[in-house]
């Protein structure tokens, strides 16, 4: 076996085989953890990314011999458990990534183990719960049930209840729900002529999200503000699922599986059209970027989706090297704090929201380039609230440095993260899109 650490070739992530029977076999999944978690005792450069390597090297530090060999296997679900998937470790630091031939792709190596995991049904009701973001969204956001669920949400004594029985930290600051949902209450318009670029489509589709379909539809609005204040014609997805990502992180592969077959065909479908198609949640474009061509790499529609899915800033930023964005800013922003969430750093792309926002005339933006903590449902959890408070405190502290009229990231999950970890600040929690709403001087 080599010896080599790191590449030269630029790395790459290998299809997962999640429908190989043996994909699911506990004794393989084990010897497999053990090699790579082998590795990963004689490198530790992860160890300040998440709780996951640090608590592998306490198991292993704690033990006898110092070695992997007198951790028990059992334990090796600390660390899985601890795992929230956010890839930095397989993108920033791991020298062994593919196609080195000792091939670490550990948050792919944690999916397998969730999965594992699922399968034997070890699965609390609140996982399942808070990874049904579409049906929890439908039903929270329906008119006089959402004023007692924001209340509920809201109110001391029913969080406390929650924290015992369900195990959803009181603590944790929760989204709201709205009532007017994005997908009910948006007015795209199609009538703009279509003016290709070299590098952008000149029509735009939009896949809304649950969050901004429930949560915050105003993120939604204001992308379409945007896209109209430019001139490109928009239109909806026809219909839409949740993206699977929730329920990736389960483990539950089979229900991501039936996600895909809702979302992809009227997906396709645009992509085919020539549409970029734009979602304004990170998570959810890198789910058709990244998670899904590698769960169904031989599917055609999907690779299609995946080369049309764009983040909106990237669309815009490669709208404006075409000489087609609207630099028209009325509105200065001052100071901005922005925060680039995982799922957006994997994609890739740069730092597309940050070009943009700083050719904004009087406005300076600080860059904290850093996980947040929260990571979708884990940050929910009771067990691990006080860990994500953990991983985000030097996030909250870079974001108050400088003294912000903002702080915004482009996961807005993260952004209400931020604003409780930082406390008491006279900063606006406001997504990037609607600061570019605000520069742009539209109402």
């Amino acid at each position: 076996m080599t010896t080599r650490e790191g590449s030269l070739e630029a790395p790459k992530r290998l299809p997962i085989d999640w429908e190989n029977p043996e994909y699911y076999d506990e004794p393989k999944l084990f010897a497999e953890m053990e090699r790579v978690f082998d590795i990963c005792h004689g490198c530790r450069r992860c160890v300040n990314l998440c709780t996951a390597f640090p608590r592998l090297f306490d198991l292993i530090d704690e033990g006898p011999t110092g070695e992997l060999d007198a951790v028990e296997k059992s334990r090796y679900w600390e660390v899985v458990d601890r795992c929230y998937l956010c890839d930095m470790c397989s993108m920033t630091k791991c020298p062994y990534v593919p196609p080195h031939p000792w091939n670490v792709d550990f948050p792919h190596l944690m999916l397998r183990a969730k999965a594992v995991k699922h399968k034997k049904g070890d699965v609390r009701f609140r996982d399942k719960l808070l990874s049904s973001t579409d049906a929890v969204g439908k039903l929270a956001s329906i008119p006089v049930v959402v004023q007692a669920v924001n209340a509920i949400n809201k109110a001391p004594t029913t969080r406390k209840l929650m924290d015992s029985m369900l195990g959803i930290h009181a603590e944790r600051r929760l989204p709201e729900y709205d009532s007017h949902r994005f997908r009910a209450t948006a007015q795209p318009n199609a009538d703009h002529e279509v003016r290709n670029g070299e590098r952008t489509p000149g029509k735009v589709a939009i896949y809304s999200t649950c969050y901004i379909n429930y949560n915050e539809p105003g993120i939604g609005h204001d992308l379409l503000k945007i896209l109209d204040h430019n001139e490109i014609p928009v239109r909806l997805v026809e219909k839409e699922a949740c993206c699977g990502m929730p329920k990736l992180e389960l483990g539950d592969l089979h229900a991501v599986k039936e996600l895909k077959d809702k979302n992809i065909p009227p997906l396709a479908k645009l992509a085919r059209e020539g549409y970029a198609i734009l979602t304004a949640v990170p998570s959810c474009t890198l789910m058709y970027k990244q998670e899904l061509p590698l769960m169904f790499p031989d599917d055609e529609d999907v690779k299609a989706v995946a080369k049309a899915m764009l983040d909106p800033f990237e669309y815009l930023a490669m709208r404006n090297r075409d000489g087609l964005l609207k630099t028209d800013f009325k509105k200065s922003l001052g100071k901005v704090s922005y925060h680039i969430p995982c799922h957006l750093r994997v994609q890739n792309i740069g730092q597309k929201t940050k070009d943009l926002l700083q050719m904004v005339p009087d406005t300076k933006v600080t860059v904290v380039e850093r996980c947040s903590g929260h990571d979708g449902t884990w940050g929910v959890k009771s067990e691990y609230f006080a860990d994500s408070m953990k991983i985000g405190r030097p996030v909250f502290r870079q974001m108050a440095q400088h003294g912000p009229d903002y702080i915004s990231s482009d996961c807005a999950i993260a952004g209400r993260h931020i604003e409780q970890g930082m406390g008491e600040t006279s900063a606006h929690k406001v997504h990037p899109l609607t600061l570019v709403r605000i520069a742009y001087g539209l109402a």
